[in-house]
């Protein structure tokens, strides 16, 4: 990854200009990197995008250019300047694992260092984490509503950009995507690619079936055609049936064929019967063309017979859904070597922020081994012992329960600690995978597209008690 310094909004600089001219610079900070729900689609977010945090953190460097560039712009301090000719980053980061599912105000990336440093990481944290969990969220939504059939990424060219597309692929693949068409995303991370052939090729021939033989001849082992350039059910499927018979001939199975526009539902079931009627029965059926979860839930309710969703624009921008609503927010400050905490306050309930140094915390029944509740804790607790434990909803207090014969692991886990790097980033197929096992350990109300249950994010009782105190102080 490149160099990406420079990528920060202005305010940071001009904050830790000022934090260098009042003496804080050595003050340690802690800052939660965590999002706030936006309907449905955010009920639950699949974490993505800290391989790139990774990569970011490590190349942290100031370079002469970018220093004579600030310089240029009349507005800091010399001081200042030659701070950053020596920065480097020296604090501790712990996050959640890519892959593994989050809820609303859980922090998914914890940031303690000297408040420069950590205040210079906000923008570009917030950037790599907020894109690609965003896709990340869409791409485990549509694969949900495809119920077991493969889900293809196909948006690179929909995409805001390179980068959106290669990491939006990235992102698709750990949220369920078993193949994208972003050939450097495969060669990047090791991924499937996949696609076939599109309209023009069907159009740059006399005819069709001339079309499908040329593609045939060139793919023998991975003859996949596009019927539906001029009538999929009147030319279409007959001549893919045509040129299949002509492969069986030659001892080669074909793959199957794709639709791309039209009653998908309809022309599905029509085509697979022709298929099976012509002994094709193997012979898949690919589907794309503005696609999401919400189309393809709607097409397997009317009996759709597609086997394979390609998927592009809708997931790959989350077009319903544009920005996750990430936010990095400081939580504690360092005075005379002691944390204490801070906490934003909002006459908007929903962004009064969780104050001091947390850890959550995920239970698990132990005989289902599927989560009970989420809990935010202040760092020095422990819930190890597994004795029987209440908890209660933070904003309606009576709601409350005991959590018995259960499992329990922190879910932020080390990636920084004195500015080395600690941890090792699994491959993306590894990450997936993972991914696959999280989404499994949740019941399926808490996961539905719409209207999905609540799941339960507590508070302890004392993280309870001191935010509550901070909002009496300033009452």
């Amino acid at each position: 990854m490149r160099n990406l310094t420079m990528m920060t909004d202005l305010y940071e600089l001009t904050m830790m200009n000022g934090y260098l001219r009042y003496g804080k610079e050595k003050n340690r900070a802690c800052f939660d990197l965590f999002y706030r729900r936006r309907g449905d689609m955010t009920a639950y977010a699949v974490a993505a995008g800290l391989e790139q945090v990774i990569e970011y953190v490590k190349n942290l460097r100031f370079t002469q250019e970018d220093v004579e560039y600030l310089r240029s712009l009349s507005i800091f301090d010399d001081a200042f300047l030659d701070y950053l000719t020596h920065f480097r980053f020296t604090g501790q980061i712990l996050a959640v694992p890519e892959g593994t599912v989050v809820f609303p105000d859980e922090p998914i990336v914890r940031v303690i260092a000297p408040i420069m440093e950590a205040q210079l990481l906000e923008t570009t944290l917030l950037n790599l984490i907020n894109h690609q969990t965003l896709i990340a969220t869409k791409a485990a939504r549509v694969v949900q509503s495809a119920r077991g059939d493969r889900v293809l990424e196909f948006g690179l060219r929909r995409a805001q950009g390179p980068d959106a597309g290669i990491y939006g692929a990235r992102a698709s693949i750990i949220g369920g995507c078993q193949a994208t068409s972003n050939v450097l995303t495969g060669q990047l991370f090791d991924v499937p690619v996949g696609g076939t052939h599109a309209h023009s090729w069907v159009m740059s021939f006399p005819d069709e079936l001339t079309a499908f033989r040329a593609y045939a001849d060139v793919f023998p082992d991975n003859c996949l055609l596009l019927v539906d350039t001029y009538d999929t059910l009147g030319s279409g499927v007959p001549n893919a049936i045509t040129v299949f018979n002509e492969l069986r001939a030659r001892g080669k199975e074909p793959v199957g064929i794709r639709l791309d526009s039209g009653d998908l539902a309809f022309l599905s079931r029509q085509a697979r019967v022709m298929l099976d009627n012509a002994g094709f029965p193997n012979a898949k059926i690919f589907a794309s063309g503005d696609l999401d979860e919400e189309v393809i839930w709607d097409l397997k309710a009317q009996g759709a017979a597609i086997d394979v969703w390609g998927v592009g624009t809708r997931m790959i921008t989350s077009m319903d859904n544009p920005a996750l609503g990430g936010v990095y927010k400081l939580a504690a400050e360092e005075t005379d070597g002691v944390f204490m905490p801070r906490i934003k306050i909002s006459e908007n309930p929903a962004k009064i922020t969780n104050p001091g140094v947390k850890q959550l915390y995920r239970f698990y029944d132990r005989r289902t081994g599927k989560a009970l509740a989420d809990l935010l804790a202040l760092e020095e607790e422990d819930f190890s012992s597994g004795e029987p434990l209440e908890i209660f909803d933070p904003e309606n207090t009576w709601k409350r329960m005991t959590l018995c014969d259960y499992t329990v692991r922190k879910l932020l886990v080390p990636i920084f600690e004195n500015g080395e790097l600690v941890y090792t980033s699994p491959a993306l197929s590894e990450i997936a995978a993972y991914a696959r096992r999280e989404m499994d350990t949740f019941w399926d109300e808490y996961k539905r597209l719409n209207r999905p249950h609540r799941y339960k994010v507590d508070l302890s009782r004392k993280l309870y008690d001191l935010k509550h105190s901070l909002l009496d102080k300033r009452g």
